[in-house]
């Protein structure tokens, strides 16, 4: 009696296949626009969520930060707070009267999804075309001055490079 032993190879995705990216946004200075410009105590939290992302709960100064994109949906919206802090109003003990401080900017990603298989293990990634940015037009005191795309179609395929800068003061 002959045995045939096969073995398949696991249905693993491994890590270092590129999956559905984030949005790369470097933070440049609007008067010299080649020097990239710190923000400070920055805040950055998806409107609708209670929760800011990971790492920006009022970081202390970057120049660079990575977006999660909404896949179901053909915008995300974010909360960008330069100089974030809380006022405890006198009274540390009571969170009722507290107020949050700092330059909000609302920013508002627009996109068009495609969905691109990528293999059997590792299913499908999306991708973004078609990328505007807008902000609230009623903000009369923004401290985002300027975007500006890095690649002609304004897509986001990958994660290995900068996708857009914002120039601030």
């Amino acid at each position: 009696m002959a045995t045939l032993n096969t073995c398949e190879r696991d249905d693993i995705c491994p890590e270092d296949v590129p999956t559905t990216p984030r949005l790369i946004i470097e933070f440049y200075d609007i008067t010299n626009q080649d020097l990239l410009k710190e923000v400070s105590d920055l805040r950055i939290q998806g409107i609708g969520n209670a929760i800011p992302l990971p790492g920006f709960l009022g970081s202390s100064a970057v120049t660079k930060v990575e977006l999660p994109l909404k896949t179901d949906q053909n915008s995300t919206q974010y909360s960008f707070r330069k100089d974030y802090a809380i006022d405890d109003n006198g009274t540390p003990n009571d969170t009722s009267d507290d107020m949050v401080t700092g330059n909000e900017d609302i920013v508002t990603i627009n996109y068009v999804t495609e969905d691109v298989y990528v293999s059997r293990a590792c299913g499908f990634k999306t991708i973004y075309k078609a990328i505007s940015i807008e902000f609230d037009p009623s903000d009369m005191d923004r401290w985002i001055l300027l975007t500006e795309p890095l690649n002609d179609n304004q897509s986001i395929e990958d994660e290995t490079t900068t996708h857009f800068n914002f120039f601030h003061q």
